[in-house]
């Protein structure tokens, strides 16, 4: 029987699971914010081939104990996560061309935390990925309480992570990503 694992209310099949700590554990994650960039060899060659990689490098690092805040964490697992985070990180920076990372935690729904169990993204970072540098931060946090105002003074919700605009990715694509990931982190 496969191992499940819990992020709030989710379960988590092990297919997605790329790193297993004391405390922590990586998971690749549903919605990716950013798509899938070529790689510097994909626009060098300009494949031919329709290859559908969702892989995008957005992961998540998740507690282990499932608590819903950031203060919840005892300095071990704090120290664990960022551990991980940082691990992980290195690795996702060059295997998907990235330049920077993004490495955030909403603490708490009214900080934009849509799962109530601690986790941080980290999310591979590019050069013009969003006009607005600071534009990520929307896209990160679902239940975003932040309303722009238009011309004729409607409100429009920012889309986040859970919005219906992002497609999920199925069980297989992420699998492929996380045991890519793995692969990666046994080889440091």
């Amino acid at each position: 029987m496969s191992t499940i694992y819990k992020f709030g209310p989710h379960k988590i099949s092990a297919g997605q699971v790329f790193l297993r700590t004391k405390y922590s554990f990586g998971l690749v994650n549903l919605k990716p914010i950013l798509p899938k960039a070529p790689t510097a060899n994909e626009q060098a060659y300009h494949l031919l081939t329709t290859v559908n990689d969702s892989s995008s490098g957005h992961v998540l690092i998740v507690s282990r104990r499932p608590v819903p805040r950031f203060l919840d964490l005892t300095p071990e697992e704090v120290s664990d996560m960022f551990q991980s985070a940082q691990k992980i990180g290195k690795i996702i920076e060059k295997e998907y061309d990235a330049s920077s990372l993004t490495i955030a935690c909403q603490d708490g729904p009214d900080a934009g935390q849509s799962v109530p169990h601690v986790h941080v993204h980290v999310i591979p970072r590019r050069l013009g990925d969003f006009a607005n540098n600071d534009d990520i931060y929307d896209q990160i946090g679902h239940n975003t309480r932040e309303y722009l105002t238009e011309l004729d003074a409607a409100p429009v919700l920012h889309k986040g992570v859970d919005n219906e605009e992002r497609s999920p990715r199925t069980e297989q694509e992420m699998a492929v990503e996380a045991t890519r990931l793995t692969s990666l982190l046994e080889q440091m």
